[in-house]
C-alpha cells in the first residue's frame, strides 16, 4: 500500500506580525521567549558583529562546564600571570601575588567585567588565551553558535572576534537553563574582591535595579561596538531573553533594554489551544474495523499569543495515510503544525485517540473488491481520446 502525506487546513486565530510590531534602534536585536521558543524579535540577528564584553558569557560557559566536569571547583585558587595584571579596560585589579578562587573570578568577570579575571580563566584551563580561544570558537561551533568566532577570552577587540546576537541569545539562554546553580551570580549588584572597592565595584546592568523581574546578564562596550546588553527577566510562569547591540550610548541601552523587556513580558500571553480532549481532525484508516480514526494532541498544546492583534496564523495537519490497521490508542500518527509569518514553525504531535482493529473477512473482501475496481477504471482508456 502506498501512503501520502496528507495537510490539511485546519484553523486561523490571531496573530500579529510579531517582529514588524515592534521597531529598535538597536543596530542588531534578537529577542526570544524562553518558556515557548518563541522568537519575538530578529533584527540583523545572524550578523556577526563585535561582542566587546559580552563575549564573556562564553568564557563562563567555558568555565561552568570545567566546573560542572570536576576539573575545577569553586574554592580552586588561580595564578595571575604578568599578561593578566597587565590588561587595560575593565578589570578586578589582579596582580601577580594574589590567588583569586573561581567563585571570585566568576563575581569578578559578571560583575566588575574583569578582563584580567577573563585572561587568568583562559590561562588556567587552556594555556594561553589563543588557545582558549580556539576551544572557545570550537565549542560554541558545538553549540549551534555558527556565527561566532572568538580571538581572545574578555571581547577586548580582535579581528576574530564576533558573535551575532542570535548566538549570544542562544548562548544565554544555555547559562540560565543548564547552569541554573550558578545563574544567581548575574543578578549580584556588586563585588569588591578582597576588600578592594574601586569605581567599578558595580554591576553595570542598568535593569537590575528596576524592579522588572531582571536577573542578568551581561553588558558590553567599546567604540568599535558600540553599547549592548544580554539581558533576561521573568514575570510569572515567563521568561524572556534579549541581545541588543550597537547603541549610541549607555543612556540609550538602559532605556531600550527595559522597554525591550517590558513589552515582551506584558504585550504576550501564554494560550493553552487545544488539549488531548479536543480532536483535531479525523484520519482514513486502511484494513480497519472502522474506516476512520480521530488524532488528538499528545499534550496540552500552548501558544504565546499577543494580547491583542488582528493578523492570523495557519494550523495544518500532517500525517502519512491512509493509516494501517490496527491503530493504538496513544500512537503517534501525524503532527500539528503552527505556521506563523515572520516567526518559525512549531509543530505537535498527534495521536490516536481511540484504538482501531484489523478488520475481519468481509471488511478484507470490501476493500479489496474496491482496490480492483479502481485499478480496473484506471487502466481503460479515456472515451473521450
Amino acid at each position: 500500500m502506498r501512503h501520502f502525506v496528507f495537510a490539511t487546513l485546519l484553523w486561523m486565530i490571531a496573530a500579529p506580525l510579531l517582529a514588524q510590531n515592534f521597531a529598535t534602534p538597536a543596530r542588531s536585536a534578537f529577542v526570544i521567549d524562553v518558556s515557548s521558543g518563541t522568537v519575538l524579535l530578529s533584527k540583523d540577528a545572524d550578523i556577526p558583529l563585535p561582542p566587546a564584553s559580552m563575549s564573556k558569557l562564553m568564557t563562563l560557559n567555558m568555565l561552568f562546564e570545567a566546573l560542572v566536569d570536576g576539573r575545577v571547583s569553586l574554592s580552586d585558587t588561580w595564578r595571575v600571570s604578568q599578561r593578566a595584571q597587565d590588561m587595560g579596560g575593565s578589570s578586578m585589579y589582579l596582580d601577580k601575588r594574589d590567588r583569586p578562587t573561581t567563585e571570585e573570578l566568576i563575581q569578578g568577570i559578571i560583575v566588575q567585567s574583569g578582563n584580567d579575571a577573563c585572561v587568568v580563566v583562559a590561562e588556567g584551563l587552556a594555556g594561553g588565551e589563543e588557545e582558549f580561544a580556539q576551544l572557545m570558537t570550537e565549542r560554541a561551533r558545538s553549540l549551534g553558535m555558527n556565527n561566532s568566532t572568538f580571538g581572545n577570552a574578555s571581547g577586548w577587540p580582535h579581528p576574530l572576534q564576533k558573535m551575532s546576537t542570535h548566538d549570544l541569545g542562544t548562548l544565554a539562554v544555555r547559562l540560565i537553563t543548564e547552569f541554573p546553580q550558578f545563574y544567581p551570580y548575574f543578578s549580584q549588584k556588586s563585588f569588591a574582591f578582597d576588600g578592594r572597592v574601586p569605581d567599578n565595584h558595580r554591576n553595570r546592568n542598568p535593569l537590575l535595579a528596576l524592579g522588572i523581574g531582571a536577573d542578568g546578564l551581561k553588558t558590553g562596550h567599546t567604540n568599535e561596538a558600540g553599547y549592548g546588553l544580554v539581558g533576561s527577566a521573568v514575570q510569572g510562569k515567563r521568561r524572556v531573553v534579549f541581545v541588543v547591540s550597537g547603541l549610541d550610548s549607555a543612556s540609550l541601552r538602559a532605556s531600550e533594554s527595559e522597554r525591550i523587556t517590558n513589552w515582551a513580558l506584558r504585550q504576550f500571553i501564554q494560550k493553552t489551544i487545544a488539549t488531548p480532549d479536543d480532536i483535531i481532525t479525523d484520519a482514513p484508516v486502511w484494513m480497519g474495523e472502522v474506516t476512520k480514526v480521530a488524532l488528538v494532541p499528545a499534550a496540552p498544546i500552548e501558544l504565546l499569543l499577543p494580547v491583542v492583534g488582528s493578523d492570523k496564523l495557519n494550523a495544518l495537519v500532517e500525517y502519512h495515510g491512509p493509516i494501517q490497521a490496527p491503530v493504538s490508542a496513544g500512537q503517534e500518527l501525524g503532527k500539528l503544525v503552527i505556521k506563523r509569518e515572520g516567526l518559525t514553525d512549531q509543530s505537535f504531535p498527534l495521536v490516536a485517540k481511540d484504538a482501531v482493529q484489523s478488520g475481519g473477512f468481509m471488511t478484507r473482501i470490501t476493500t479489496g473488491a474496491a482496490k480492483l475496481k479502481q485499478q480496473y477504471w484506471a487502466s481503460e482508456p479515456d472515451p473521450a481520446s
